[in-house]
């Protein structure tokens, strides 16, 4: 059994706080932990605007807290992002998420992360050995 304290890996476990421009994410499982995917809380600042596209994931995104849009840039179809709203990137979609408030956000990754991924130039995480 796997159990992690949120608060702990802010306090104490800074390698799985991981941020950016206007983003923070706090890995709660990654690949090393041997689930078959990871497991984040997520930050994006209110005001802020992030396109990214997960060509080599899958992910599913629960709103937990704060006011948002996302774009699928495929088809400009936007949708409201607010608590107890759910998306998946079923399809590697290459999407724009705007935080209209701060939101906050449970993230699951299929294959999961290993916790030393960078965004790319296209809004994608490179594949990596876990």
């Amino acid at each position: 059994m796997i159990v992690r304290d949120y608060n702990r890996i802010i306090e104490d476990e800074r390698d799985r706080v991981v941020s950016d421009a206007n983003w923070t994410s706090v890995r709660m499982l990654l690949a090393g932990d041997g689930m078959g995917f990871s497991f984040h809380i997520t930050f994006l600042e209110a005001g802020s605007e992030h396109t990214f596209h997960y060509k080599n994931h899958f992910e599913s995104v629960y709103c937990m807290e704060g006011k948002g849009r996302i774009t699928d840039l495929a088809t400009g179809e936007t949708h409201e992002i607010r608590p107890g709203v759910m998306y998946a990137l079923d399809q590697h979609d290459k999407h724009t998420v705007v935080a209209d408030e701060q939101l906050v956000l449970a993230c699951v990754f299929n294959p999961p992360v290993t916790g030393n991924e960078v965004h790319q130039a296209d809004g994608s995480y490179a594949l990596e050995d876990s």
